[in-house]
């Protein structure tokens, strides 16, 4: 270690300790502004070209018509921010995600949903989803084993998925909602 400090060139060495208490002395303050920086442009001037801007001076800057100052800002650096309205304390019922929901009434407790019907499946569905399904399972199944890949096999593979497919789209329902009046309004 003394080897690398000497080889720099006769520069000091940097006390870590001293830096680390700057840095921890320094939190939540902003920085000065670097030199050069330009100072942001109040709102009137927004719209103009940034050539035709002239900063206000300190004393001159527009002030807000006699609002009341908000409560207690966080320290700056902080990232918490709450919505209008909501509280920023620390007690219990404080804060946007203590919310608890309001006990359900006799009838809302015992509401058990009913099992969803669903239709019952002729033959050619089933078949068409068996080559939908099938075709590319076959062509993997070949391929992992190593199979020959013969005309029949990537015929049955692929064409057993189109086929299937075209099945199901063409057994697809059409029209059932066409057919009620459209002008009778809500239907309760």
């Amino acid at each position: 270690m003394a080897e690398h400090e000497e080889q720099s060139g006769g520069v000091p060495p940097l006390d870590e300790e001293a830096a680390w208490a700057a840095i921890v002395a320094g939190y939540g303050q902003e920085p000065p502004d670097p030199p050069g920086a330009r100072p942001f442009r109040p709102i009137e001037n927004l719209l103009l070209p940034e050539e035709d801007v002239k900063p206000l001076p300190p004393d001159a800057e527009p002030k807000a018509e006699a609002e009341p100052e908000p409560p207690a800002a966080p320290a700056l650096g902080s990232s918490v921010v709450f919505a209008p309205g909501v509280g920023m304390g620390t007690g219990p019922g404080s804060g946007p995600r203590d919310h608890t929901p309001a006990e359900p009434t006799e009838d809302e407790a015992h509401f058990v949903p009913p099992d969803p019907e669903l239709p019952e499946a002729d033959t050619t569905s089933k078949f068409a989803w068996l080559a939908v399904v099938g075709g590319p399972v076959l062509l993997l199944l070949a391929v992992l084993l190593q199979w020959e890949m013969t005309w029949w096999l990537t015929t049955l593979g692929i064409g057993g998925f189109l086929g299937g497919f075209a099945t199901l789209v063409g057994r697809m329902a059409q029209g059932d909602d066409d057919d009620d009046d459209p002008g009778r309004g809500a239907v309760v």
